[in-house]
């Protein structure tokens, strides 16, 4: 078993990056971070996401267009970001060694190599501390490293956010980032599919148990009819948790492969939620999909498991 990252790279003649199915911010951001500090340095490395449908708003990040959908190495070094289970990464890993960054408390610790810190707000930070202690951080790098701050903390708004938030922003902006460059690509690009099918979405708001919980829906109609894509759903659950008194906004969204669900709270653990359908995440944000076609019936059992 190897004892640090770096016996663990220096073992490996070439590395593939990879994240989490239907990536955001901080998955490609700290993916993208990680890319350009092990280019850097000489490395053999690919960048890899299974999904071709990647938020387009990210296009500025450098090393954005190197993203692939198949893996190239059929002996590489694993290094899986923002990725709580293996199964969400998209691939057969069978007899890979891997190195496993994330910082969800749901993480199953299935790395060789296990950097999991729940209490950083991104996996970009845990990945910073990871790397930057034997690695260099180059400018490219903590631009990426920084946009995946900004995403997974809506800009400093999450209820995680602690001091060493802030000392991580400032080590990254002390490295040359442009932090209006990176405000404006994460809040002004917005794509007129989403627009509209954020406003379908509305639509269907709902509220729940005295207004504490509210619901929204997005169909395969909604999809059709607006242009949108998946990744145009990312914020919209956002929307419904803004309201006053409400405590979990919960997003039902038709995929093929059934019902993504999207939680967010403000004091209630949804993280246990999730798990109690297979999924998993962060006390105030996560996730799972369900094999089904019933909004109503998957609602319904939400709902019944956050009375219990």
């Amino acid at each position: 078993m190897p004892s640090s990252l770096k016996e663990l790279l220096d073992r490996h003649e070439k590395v593939t990056i990879l994240s989490h199915i239907d990536p955001d911010a901080d998955a490609i951001g700290t993916s993208l971070g990680i890319y350009a500090i092990l280019k850097g340095c000489g490395k053999r490395v690919e960048v890899v996401n299974i999904s071709t449908d990647l938020p387009h708003y990210l296009d500025f990040l450098p090393g954005f267009q190197k993203i692939k959908h198949a893996m190239g190495y059929d002996d590489s070094l694993v290094i899986a970001c923002d990725c709580g289970s293996i199964d969400r990464l998209g691939f057969d890993l069978e007899g890979r060694e891997i190195v496993n960054i994330d910082h969800h408390a749901t993480n199953t610790r299935y790395g060789t190599l296990n950097f999991v810190n729940a209490t950083d707000v991104a996996s970009s930070q845990t990945a910073y501390g990871a790397f930057s202690g034997e690695f260099a951080v180059s400018k490219d790098a903590a631009t990426c490293f920084y946009t995946a701050l900004l995403s997974d903390t809506r800009h400093f708004t999450t209820n995680n956010v602690t001091r060493d938030s802030f000392s991580f922003a400032m080590e990254l902006l002390g490295l040359g980032v442009d932090h209006s460059g990176v405000v404006y690509n994460l809040t002004m690009r917005s794509s007129l599919a989403s627009v509209r099918l954020l406003g379908r979405a509305l639509g269907t708001l709902r509220l729940h148990r005295s207004a504490t919980v509210a619901s929204i829906i997005m169909d395969r109609e909604m999809f059709e009819e607006t242009g949108a894509l998946m990744s145009d759903t990312n914020g919209i659950v956002a929307h419904a948790h803004s309201l006053a008194n409400v405590d979990v906004a919960i997003a039902l969204i038709e995929r093929a492969d059934g019902i993504k669900v999207s939680l967010r709270s403000s004091f209630t653990d949804v993280a246990q939620v999730a798990r109690s359908f297979g999924g998993g995440g962060h006390t105030n944000a996560a996730g799972f999909t369900l094999r089904s076609r019933e909004f109503e019936e998957v609602l319904g059992r939400i709902l019944e498991k956050l009375e219990s």
